[in-house]
């Protein structure tokens, strides 16, 4: 009797914690049940869309190059400038204009070399180096073709200008910190995106970015110092966007500056990487259209990180 009352008193003492435990796991399936559903829902609905954005997109496309081009005649307008850049004087053209180089004396010696080109030759190499970078960043993925749909890319590539570059230097920065040198010689306040290593206290990868862009500079100082000066006369006569009348986006950087700052800060605490590229966006010492084209470092990022996150 002892025997049997013990095993009954045992038995009941468990009933109480099984049926919490069975209570739990019901309601563990009834959430993901209804998270998974409101997923189906969200994507039902978000996909047309999607769709829709890529179609508008990709004849927007098809119409830059196969109406637009022949017509004006300005396919490659911002590459001419890294082809037919003098050396000695690469400065004479004004922010904006035909053949206007606007980047610091070392990006005008790495330039130089494409002028022993014929102009042909080197847009469609160049062309050829664009659309490599767009495959890149959409990892070689069905996200190309969301890329190629992406209007700003379309102008960037229609221009030729280098904001895919500064997308793919980024991306390399978080493994290869030097590739900032880049973004920093070229378009310069797109730097903000250093402080994603000052806030996580990555003093390594900030200390290799910043030395290596200080030790370009000073070797060019001592070749180039002439040009130095020009180039920031330059800076200096083209307060924000002040004399361009191309179409851009006119918010002063001053306004933008301490944006993407905050933006970049909150990105690296919360470990966010498509914050780089955006606040480098937002930074731009001019917003143009195609400066948007950075943004397809976040494709890039977005889908590395989410891979890491699932291997974890």
């Amino acid at each position: 009797m002892k025997l049997a009352s013990d095993r009954s008193a045992d038995s009941g003492g468990h009933e109480p914690d099984d049926d919490r435990r069975a209570q739990r796991f019901g309601r563990s399936r009834h959430t993901s049940y209804h998270a998974a559903v409101a997923m189906k829902t969200r994507v039902r609905l978000l996909t047309p869309l999607r769709d829709g954005g890529i179609l508008a997109g990709g004849l927007f496309t098809l119409y830059l190059f196969v109406i637009v081009a022949p017509a004006a005649g300005t396919f490659g307008f911002d590459a001419f400038a890294y082809w037919s850049i003098d050396p000695m004087d690469p400065y004479r053209t004004g922010v904006g204009g035909l053949g206007a180089f606007n980047y610091a004396p070392p990006l005008a010696r790495l330039f130089q070399p494409f002028g022993s080109l014929e102009w042909l030759s080197f847009l469609w190499i160049w062309s050829a180096l664009l659309i490599g970078t767009v495959i890149w960043l959409g990892d070689l993925s069905s996200r190309v073709i969301w890329l190629l749909a992406f209007p700003p890319i379309a102008l960037e590539l229609y221009h030729g200008n280098v904001h895919l570059f500064l997308a793919a230097a980024i991306v390399l920065g978080f493994r290869y910190p030097w590739t900032w040198a880049f973004v920093i010689l070229t378009k310069v306040t797109p730097g903000v995106g250093l402080v994603w290593f000052l806030v996580r206290r990555e003093w390594r990868s900030l200390a290799i970015a910043t030395g290596v862009t200080a030790a370009v500079v000073a070797i060019s100082l001592v070749v180039d110092l002439p040009l130095w000066q020009q180039w920031i006369g330059l800076l200096g006569d083209t307060p924000d966007g002040g004399s361009v009348t191309q179409v851009h986006i006119p918010i002063p950087l001053v306004l933008r500056l301490p944006v993407a700052v905050a933006l970049v800060a909150w990105g690296g605490l919360t470990d966010r990487r498509w914050t780089v590229p955006f606040a480098a966006t937002l930074a731009l010492p001019i917003l143009w259209i195609s400066g948007f084209a950075i943004c397809a470092a976040m494709v890039r990022l977005s889908g590395r990180q989410a891979s890491q996150q699932v291997g974890n």
